[in-house]
């Protein structure tokens, strides 16, 4: 079978879905991308450049959608060069959050698409005016219906999309509901399970020694920003600390902004340790920046209490890599946690927005190791139902497979 894959970053969120197929004798994978040097066996890379642009003279709405059709055109460019060349494929899959697919209908009319529609934008209700901490300056709200532009173009191709949330789904308009698939993405079970020796042994995360004796705070995040809850969870250490002695805290994650505002001069890290730097002993909190996958999982199956908040937003990957370990969570009370933990059962919910409800919770889950065990297997149980990373990818198949026949 033949495969077109489309994703400016190869291999986004396809990674596990191509080491299958491309395990698979008589598959041919082609994958359209920008520039990077991932690679993987048995996928055929062909790269387009999208060349920076002056957009100043734009109306700042106006530039998600100028990319996302330059970005539609290059790849294009390369598809009808595939088509040229003889490569017609069974179907194509691609993510439609950068405009890249807009055009491929062009190229391939009567090749059937599965679209990946990851978050439908809206003014109210969702992470937008979530945190009054951040209040949205008079022109957002235009700027943020503008962003949905990509989305509702992708919509209206009358392809078929999956998205890997029920929450994710229910951002969209009802109208589009009916040709998006619900695709539940998953963990390695074997790879992020829990570890039997936990807290027998000392952990090393870099330069950072975890004892037997310390109980561990972690908190992961791809970037220490506000819509993770980086600057709410820091405002929660000076009562953790104060009440644990013997707490330690790692923090992973980079000094960018994946998502919301960036500080004009300093990052969010410096920003809150400025704030609360005075109020907690440092010794024990440990900033560790990126790490490696291998010392990620390492530091979740040594978790005493796991930490993830988000903005009514796109859940990260962690958070079911972290219910596959068996952490013992504590996650903000917000829809896309919600869908995953429930409070007592698969974690501790807490409020978004309040830094003693959060240090209650951790402070819970810490002196209370019986509902720290309870909630910790009850979300490995749920983990291995509705997160296993084989089920996703039969599932993936199975839709495939499905639009093949429509």
């Amino acid at each position: 079978m033949r495969y077109l894959f489309v994703h400016q970053n190869f291999p986004g969120q396809f990674l596990h879905l191509l080491r299958r197929l491309t395990a698979r004798p008589g598959n041919e994978i082609v994958f359209i991308c920008e520039p990077n040097d991932n690679t993987l066996p048995g996928v055929r890379k062909v790269v387009y450049r999208l060349l920076p642009r002056e957009l100043d003279t734009l109306h700042a709405g106006l530039h998600d959608l100028e990319r996302g059709l330059r970005r539609a055109e290059q790849v294009a460019a390369m598809a009808r060069s595939l088509k040229q060349l003889g490569f017609t494929p069974d179907i194509i899959v691609g993510h439609h959050g950068w405009g890249e697919m807009l055009d491929l209908v062009d190229v391939y009319p009567d090749v059937p698409m599965l679209g990946y529609f990851e978050f439908y934008y809206a003014t109210r209700g969702l992470d937008v005016g979530f945190d009054s901490e951040f209040p949205s300056a008079p022109t957002l709200h235009a700027n943020v219906r503008a962003k949905n532009a990509v989305n509702l173009l992708a919509l209206q191709l009358n392809q078929w999309g999956q998205t890997p949330t029920r929450f994710q789904l229910e951002t969209y308009p009802e109208w589009s509901r009916k040709r998006i698939s619900v695709i539940r993405e998953g963990a390695d079970l074997e790879k992020c399970k829990p570890d039997p020796k936990k807290g027998k042994k000392t952990v090393r995360i870099k330069d950072v020694e975890i004892a037997p004796s310390d109980m561990l705070v972690t908190y992961v995040s791809r970037d220490l920003e506000p819509y993770r809850g980086f600057h709410v969870f820091m405002r929660a250490l000076p009562r953790i600390l104060a009440a644990r002695p013997d707490a330690r805290v790692v923090l992973v994650g980079g000094d960018g902004v994946s998502y919301g505002a960036k500080l004009t001069n300093s990052t969010w890290r410096e920003s809150l340790l400025r704030e609360v730097g005075d109020q907690i002993d440092l010794a024990r909190v440990h900033f560790v920046g990126k790490v490696t996958y291998d010392d990620f999982r390492a530091l979740l199956q040594r978790s005493d209490a796991h930490v993830y908040l988000t903005y009514p937003f796109v859940a990260s990957w962690s958070l079911r890599e972290a219910m596959a370990t068996g952490c013992s969570i504590v996650g903000s009370d917000t829809a896309p946690v919600t869908e995953f933990v429930r409070h007592g059962e698969t974690g501790v919910l807490v409020p978004f927005l309040q830094p003693d409800r959060i240090a209650d919770g951790v402070l819970e889950v810490l002196e209370n190791r019986k509902l720290a065990r309870k909630i910790g297997k009850g979300a490995r149980t749920y983990a291995e139902k509705h997160l296993d990373l084989e089920a996703y990818l039969d599932s993936y198949e199975a839709e495939i497979a499905r639009i093949l026949r429509v």
